[in-house]
């Protein structure tokens, strides 16, 4: 296994936020670990360049670190959906592009955590899906359950659209997003039981959350690695 694909139930439920707390749980595993975000849009302007926030955060958890363009090759300025970022920039997402940034971002990792856009039927281009980018890059995928209200049918039809497409889904972590949220517990107990994958941890409600720390939540075991170093 070299790597995973990291998709959500929902925009805005964390996905990076559990992707840096699965680099830096890698990392404590004595594991070169290194984050991709190949397509984001909300990017402000950082010198010559586009930059991203989440791709930033992936960069500062990723150990070595990558070059930016790799880690994100499309960096789109308008905070819409991919398809109409790139259509308002003038550019066309390309398949080939993603494709050989990952595969140089391989060569100097033991993984590659690729987080996704939106949920997992987000649409890339007007004729690429998110899934034909993870079967081109042949990875498992982990699913990041937005705890709230409505989480348990948004990750049971999640959880179906991965499996209808052809993927191993090998695990999900729970994302407590929600304070608020009534029967937290409960509701994490009915999923765990109706998943079709091993719950990786829950990550508990932290608004400015430490990506190292956050790691701690995360048992690695069940994606069949060994302790951390550090425990």
């Amino acid at each position: 296994m070299d790597g995973f694909f990291i998709t959500g139930t929902d925009t805005g439920i964390g996905k990076t936020v559990a992707s840096t707390a699965l680099l830096h749980a890698l990392r404590a595993r004595g594991l070169h670990a290194v984050g991709m975000k190949p397509v984001a849009s909300g990017c402000t302007r950082s010198g010559d360049a586009w930059r991203n926030d989440d791709a930033l955060a992936l960069l500062a958890a990723s150990d070595p670190r990558p070059a930016y363009a790799d880690l994100n090759p499309y960096a789109l300025q308008a905070p819409l959906a991919p398809e109409l970022a790139a259509r308002e920039a003038g550019i066309e997402i390309e398949l080939e592009v993603m494709v050989a940034a990952h595969q140089r971002l391989q060569a100097t990792a033991d993984l590659v955590v690729v987080e996704g856009v939106g949920g997992w039927a987000a649409p890339l281009s007007a004729s690429l899906d998110q899934a034909d980018l993870v079967r081109s890059l042949g990875l498992p995928v982990v699913l990041v359950v937005g705890m709230r209200l409505g989480c348990i049918n948004h990750a049971r039809l999640t959880t179906r659209a991965i499996v209808d497409d052809g993927f191993a889904l090998v695990g999900w972590i729970a994302n407590h997003v929600d304070p608020q949220m009534e029967r937290q517990d409960e509701n994490f107990d009915i999923l765990t039981m109706r998943m079709q994958a091993p719950c990786w941890g829950r990550l508990p409600f932290q608004p400015c959350a430490d990506a190292s720390l956050l790691a701690r939540s995360l048992d690695l075991r069940q994606a069949g690695f060994n302790e951390s170093r550090n425990a």
